[in-house]
């Protein structure tokens, strides 16, 4: 990693904090860890380092569950209005899966009422990370398709694990489903029109090295390497003075989070009306027996 001559002491002090969190993170804790969670999402803070780990534990694949997001929502916001937090690395603490995305439970065979606080919750959930004035870095240590895949695309930066077996897209349209706007105007933010379209309409998931290429991820390294990495790289982000970043992560951002801000509400009865469909509550039913009889 390449630094600036007059960045390298306070990163470097950044770094040797970092790994001290690693060295942590890996051996379960120690002093000073001060952990703190919730059912389904366990936060390890570094006080000394300004950062904080939060990994999904939602078993069997961190499905976002309507209580996974409002469990990670309030302990996002607890890190946020603690000022002593400016970074935050995302990572799974299920094995081989960063996120499998939407609980399709909670879109299968529910009341409208129900469809429509979901969703909200979904929105709510990508609005704070895409807005949030922290340090976001995606450690991708497993699986990360669909709604996996656009937590990671809000973060700053993105570090995948060297795993064939571990993709990463938006694949909706395998499900019969269609990605909202602002899933496509976070994809194509990142990758370009082209690529988006194509993935989009295709449901493609990208193996690490294919998603490197198009620009979905940051960065590819052995898996034993992703949080080390993400912690590296955390580090020269923070080297930035901080309210410079903050205001021109929040110039990039803007309008994007503006579309959907303007048109929540139409967004949240567009789902309902789409998800309450019988030909789409079908379509989830057959998929749900299948994902079933695969772990028969």
């Amino acid at each position: 990693m390449a630094l600036a001559a007059g960045a390298r002491g306070p990163v470097r002090a950044l770094l040797l904090a970092g790994a001290g969190l690693a060295r942590r993170a890996a051996g379960g804790g120690g002093d000073g860890a001060r952990r703190f969670s919730s059912q389904r999402v366990l936060v390890e803070p570094d006080p000394a380092a300004g950062v904080a780990v939060m990994r999904f534990k939602n078993p069997p694949v961190n499905s976002l569950s309507l209580q996974f997001l409002t469990e990670f929502v309030i302990s996002l916001e607890k890190l946020e209005n603690d000022k002593g937090f400016r970074g935050v690395v995302l990572t799974s603490d299920c094995p081989s899966v960063f996120s499998a995305g939407l609980d399709l439970t909670e879109m299968c065979g529910r009341n409208p009422a129900h469809y429509a606080e979901y969703w909200k919750a979904v929105q709510e959930l990508w609005l704070r990370l895409y807005l949030s004035n922290l340090v976001l870095v995606a450690a991708i240590n497993g699986a990360c398709p669909a709604g996996g895949c656009l937590m990671a695309l809000t973060c700053d930066y993105r570090v995948m694990a060297d795993n064939p077996k571990y993709t990463i897209g938006l694949n909706e349209t395998q499900l019969g489903i269609v990605a909202p706007f602002w899933f496509k105007d976070t994809l194509v933010n990142t990758v370009g029109h082209r690529v988006a379209e194509q993935a989009l309409q295709l449901g493609l998931l990208f193996p690490p090295a294919e998603a490197l290429r198009v620009g979905l991820v940051d960065r590819v390294v052995p898996e034993d390497q992703v949080q080390s990495t993400a912690l590296s790289v955390m580090a020269q982000w923070m080297a930035i003075p901080e309210h410079a970043r903050q205001l021109t992560k929040r110039l990039m951002r803007k309008a994007t989070a503006d579309h959907l801000l303007r048109q929540r509400d139409a967004d949240v009865q567009n789902f309902v009306s789409f998800v309450s469909r019988d030909s789409i509550q079908k379509s989830l039913q057959a998929y749900l027996k299948r994902l079933r009889q695969k772990k028969g």
